[in-house]
């Protein structure tokens, strides 16, 4: 399906200037095809009236723990006005989401939305579907298409769904730390799906278990579910609000409730998210565009750095946490992580990465016979590279898409082994030829290396290797597992010591001021932190502990010292001298 790619087209976008103010306002629109409104829509301003304070329970362990059944409705806050290893050797997406309200199939479409977004994570996969006002959920270690069969799915009836795809940064790889998480507290249950990585996660965690609080997993996410948990608003938008203002980092998230959808991007707009329509109005929230196309569903927007979108059946609601969001979206969405065919950040993967290879060719020529791929990322970009040059594109390397992550070595060791289980030398296309092979970046350089000599080994003449990316220095603490700085190999070594540690007869990166020239300007808008070791949010206590560590060290921090600005004046009102009531988190 084509998707839309026109300047962002909903009303929200014609009707209001964005961001909006950090005011009290929210703006609710219908489920109806997006439109440019005949006039302008009401703008009404919510009070919270309603004031509960909430602790968690501590008194029991989790698993005895029963959520209170009461059930409060959010409360008509706003007057609804209608209108429109070695293969390792690569950083690593944390995780996609995928969100879908009004379809009678959501689960069903949240399990092929998830195939589409498998690339983001392959460790596990969950879905918690709506039926009846009570969370059903299943989730499982593996592929998407191993958790996950006709009667898993038949135990996920109702038309509103999230759907997660893993792969860990923030807490160990086990079936406990599979999403989406399901909580309950004393107004009802919520589910979570998250992508992303909160960087003062260990903070908050050692201060809300200080409290009293109890967690179940290692993951940052349930961070996020303990404190909507005990914010003191009563309805549901102002707790997740107040969730958000209290982590830093980077989080596309979708939420789900008895009768709401949410999806939440944070100021930076680190980490994707999309929305998109099907043609029955169902709406539905993804990572990428790519997931939207599988499912029919057409492409309308991004949610904005710093939005909270809210889909009920009264129509879409849209608030911004913050006046002036800062986005530093990720680069190696398009460098890396993303497929070529999605659209991320208003711009087609696929036109990027052919234009990096371009760019290749322009600044770092060579002569050479042919030009072949490290698959399947570095394809595209050897085609911009092959056409740029003049010279013929072929498959020189062959991927197998059936090794596992697990496999048996013979007894007598055979050099590169993993790597040629892998990735297999086409003799006919190598032999003789002076080659460059076009990768999307180079981490550890371990495989690189073994590269060079799998294609000298297959009778290369010589071989070039290009870059479509800048030399990694820098870790990532953004939602993407990268080495230390330590192990990055550019951050230890200069270009030339580089080639001679592959073994390549030449090596190019791509020039970080080219990427951004591409990019327009100084490309402001995204975030280039592991080229430049230049942090957009400080990574704080994870200089101390890598991702995926655990260990409380005490580590102290005002968590009320959160800049830029956002909304206190729907956080902090009426909620001071508040008698505080007992609540229960269950995850």
């Amino acid at each position: 399906m084509a998707n839309n790619l026109s300047p962002l087209s909903s009303p929200l976008s014609k009707s209001t200037s964005f961001p909006l103010t950090p005011s009290q306002t929210v703006h609710y629109f219908s489920p109806k095809p997006l439109q440019k409104p005949s006039s302008p829509p009401k703008v009404s301003t919510f009070n919270n009236t309603q004031r509960t304070s909430f602790t968690v329970c501590s008194k029991n362990p989790i698993s005895d723990i029963v959520s209170a059944k009461q059930s409060y409705p959010d409360g008509a806050f706003v007057d609804y006005v209608a209108a429109q290893d070695d293969d390792d050797d690569k950083p690593r997406e944390e995780c996609g989401v995928v969100g879908i309200y009004g379809d009678s199939e959501a689960s069903r479409l949240c399990y092929l939305a998830l195939h589409a977004l498998q690339h983001r994570g392959q460790e596990g996969a969950g879905i918690v579907s709506v039926s009846n006002n009570v969370l059903q959920s299943v989730t499982g270690v593996g592929l998407v298409s191993e958790v996950f069969n006709e009667s898993k799915l038949d135990q996920l009836p109702g038309d509103s769904a999230i759907g997660h795809v893993r792969y860990s940064t923030a807490g160990a790889s086990m079936l406990k730390n599979v999403q989406p998480f399901v909580a309950g507290y004393r107004f009802g249950s919520v589910g979570v799906a998250h992508n992303g990585n909160l960087v003062n996660y260990q903070a908050l965690r050692a201060k809300l278990e200080d409290n009293g609080s109890i967690f179940n997993t290692s993951s940052d996410t349930e961070v996020v579910l303990h404190l909507i948990a005990i914010s003191k608003h009563r309805p549901f938008i102002l707790r997740i609000v107040d969730a958000c203002e209290q982590v830093e980092g980077a989080y596309s998230m979708v939420f789900v409730t008895k009768d709401k959808l949410v999806a939440v991007r944070d100021p930076h707009g680190f980490r994707p998210l999309v929305m998109g329509r099907r043609s029955n109005g169902a709406v539905v929230f993804a990572s990428e565009t790519c997931a939207l196309d599988l499912i029919e569903a057409t492409y309308e927007r991004e949610v904005f750095p710093g939005e909270v979108v809210v889909v009920d059946k009264e129509g879409i609601q849209s608030l911004c946490l913050m006046s002036h969001p800062r986005p530093k979206q990720c680069i190696f969405e398009h460098i890396y992580f993303a497929l070529p065919n999605s659209v991320v950040f208003g711009r087609s993967v696929y036109e990027s990465r052919r234009t990096f290879g371009e760019i290749l060719a322009t600044e770092a020529p060579v002569d050479c016979d042919v030009v072949i791929a490290v698959p399947d990322s570095g394809v595209v970009a050897a085609l911009g590279y092959a056409a740029k040059a003049g010279v013929p594109f072929q498959q020189g390397l062959i991927r197998s898409h059936y090794v596992g992550r697990t496999f048996i070595e013979p007894s007598q060791k055979i050099r590169d082994f993993g790597v040629k289980l892998k990735l297999s030398p086409v003799r006919a296309v190598l032999e003789g030829k002076r080659v460059v092979v076009v990768d999307d970046s180079i981490v550890r350089g371990t495989t690189s290396s073994k590269i060079v000599r799998l294609l000298k080994e297959a009778g290369a003449k010589e071989v070039h290797m290009r870059i479509a990316s800048p030399p990694i220095i820098g870790s990532c603490y953004y939602g993407v597992d990268t080495p230390s700085s330590e192990e990055l190999i550019s951050n230890r070594m200069s270009v030339e010591e580089i080639r001679e540690f592959i073994g390549s007869d030449s090596l190019a990166f791509l020039p970080i001021d080219s990427l951004q020239k591409l990019l327009g300007g100084d490309s402001p808008n995204f975030c280039y932190a592991c080229f430049s070791g230049k942090y957009p949010v400080e990574p704080r206590e994870l200089k101390v502990k890598r991702i995926g560590d655990f260990v409380d060290d005490g580590l102290n921090g005002s968590l009320e010292s959160i800049d830029g600005g956002w909304i206190q004046a729907n956080l902090n009102q009426k909620d001071k001298d508040v008698e505080c009531e007992d609540s229960v988190l269950q995850v």
